[in-house]
């Protein structure tokens, strides 16, 4: 009789891509996205998550979410967003592997909060990878690229959302490639 082993076969940093969420995978608001209604996707992309699936990356979200700390919305309205968000990319043949978000409001003195890289140690355990060194911290702010960077990622920095006002400041940008929204960036990963 053998025994049949449950142990998974650790995924290779350079296969995975984390993504913020607002600015980069959907519109982005000062007012916040307080519901399934205001949360409006880039079509772009939904499918350029699904063409870095279909190459064989490793797709993971992590997001920033003070509003519910704030009061704006609760964990539920979050969950369907995401739940939504979901449902695009697995429809169009991606998947997002895991989504780590930070409820806590910007003094709550968290862990998780972007720029600090706690979500990103949590996508790190959650898919069972050994070192972050290498993979790509995808966003349209500097915290995201801050919190890619001191785990060791690759980052990138898209002109959507933020992006831009991001891109004028100049500052902390040294090491980032820029492009011009998400779907640039997994173009010139996929080919290059």
């Amino acid at each position: 009789m053998s025994a049949t082993s449950n142990v998974l076969t650790p995924l290779l940093s350079d296969t995975l891509i984390t993504l913020d969420r607002d600015g980069v995978i959907n519109h982005d608001s000062d007012n916040y996205i307080k519901s399934l209604d205001e949360w409006v996707p880039y079509p772009s992309s939904i499918t350029a998550i699904a063409r870095l699936t279909r190459a064989g990356y490793t797709v993971a979200v992590a997001t920033n979410q003070s509003g519910i700390a704030r009061g704006y919305y609760d964990e539920t309205t979050l969950h369907a967003m995401h739940d939504y968000l979901i449902a695009l990319v697995e429809a169009e043949g991606g998947h997002i592997a895991h989504i780590a978000y930070c409820p806590h409001g910007p003094d709550d003195m968290c862990q998780c909060r972007k720029p600090l890289p706690g979500m990103l140690l949590q996508i790190q355990q959650q898919l069972g990878i050994e070192s972050l060194t290498g993979s790509w911290m995808v966003g349209d702010s500097l915290r995201d690229l801050q919190a890619g960077e001191a785990v060791g990622c690759k980052t990138a920095l898209v002109r959507t959302g933020k992006g831009i006002k991001t891109e004028q400041k100049g500052v902390g940008l040294e090491k980032t490639h820029i492009f011009d929204d998400l779907a640039q960036f997994v173009e010139w990963l996929i080919v290059s």
